[in-house]
């Protein structure tokens, strides 16, 4: 009938769907904060910490530590993956991905096996390829990416010319120095090493 019985209500709810994961296996250490959707699955000993807000059909697997001050929508999170401080929407973060903190992944994206995404990097409507490491300060738009590749910190994918977005492929291996930009649509070659500072217009072949 009003805003605190909804309230109310709000809390029983929560209340009931951590006590049941709780008893499922899931760790949940303290459950200030924790909220999570009734269509949410998650696997034995993922521990979710506080401040993290799960909802949509998320599916979240085995042994990962979800949190802090985490919010996850629609995606499918693999195992041992860690979410540290990351805002993930309608995405797929496959096994041992360790992002964060101050991660943002955004629809349509790929993170595959052992990616690492550190502190202020956005991803959106990209495949990141096996191991491949972000550490910091980038923005990956638009782009299939290989595996093991290194971006550098304030690496660009610049996707966006004013009318029309474009799309950037970086092959395995490659090396993008920091403060690279990359001017869709441009493609990068397996193995190729780019400079620091340096402004992409045009394809760079293999190992160059």
């Amino acid at each position: 009938n009003d805003r605190k019985q909804l309230n109310d209500l709000n809390t029983l709810m929560r209340k009931s769907i951590n006590e049941k994961l709780m008893l499922d296996g899931v760790d949940i250490p303290c459950t200030d904060g924790v909220m999570i959707g009734k269509d949410v699955r998650i696997g034995k000993n993922t521990q979710i910490l506080p401040n993290t807000i799960i909802i949509g059909n998320t599916v979240i697997g085995e042994n990962c530590v979800i949190g802090p001050n985490t919010y996850i929508d629609s995606s499918t999170i693999g195992n041992q993956v860690i979410l540290d401080n990351c805002k993930i929407l309608d995405s797929t973060i496959e096994d041992g991905v360790d992002c964060g903190p101050f991660v943002k992944v955004r629809n349509n994206s790929v993170l595959k096996k052992g990616v690492h995404v550190g502190n202020f990097v956005e991803i959106k409507n990209s495949v990141i390829g096996d191991g491949t490491k972000s550490a910091h300060l980038t923005y990956i738009g638009d782009s299939d990416v290989g595996s093991g590749v290194n971006f550098g910190c304030g690496t660009v994918t610049c996707n966006y010319d004013g009318k029309n977005k474009y799309r950037c492929t970086i092959g395995d291996g490659a090396f993008i120095g920091c403060n690279t930009n990359l001017i869709a649509p441009v493609e990068v070659g397996d193995r190729a090493y780019i400079a620091a500072g340096s402004t992409i217009t045009d394809s760079i072949p293999d190992n160059a």
